[in-house]
């Protein structure tokens, strides 16, 4: 999980998802990493946790404005 957490800090860094874009559904980011949605749905709790995306209800989930 570590691998797929440091990418997905990479493409928020390097401006691939800015602040303010939703995410890809757990489903295509699944597929992409070739990983399981629950591995994808832990990362994404720990950088909700850590602040850098927020969840909005019924809508996705965002990385966060800075």
């Amino acid at each position: 999980m570590d691998e797929l957490l440091d990418s997905l800090l990479s493409r928020i860094e390097d401006g691939t998802y800015p602040p303010g874009t939703q995410l890809p559904s757990g489903r295509a980011l699944a597929a992409e990493y070739d990983v399981s949605q629950s591995t994808i749905s832990r990362a994404v709790a720990t950088l909700r946790e850590r602040g850098i995306l927020v969840g909005r209800p019924g809508r996705g989930v965002f990385v966060a404005e800075k």
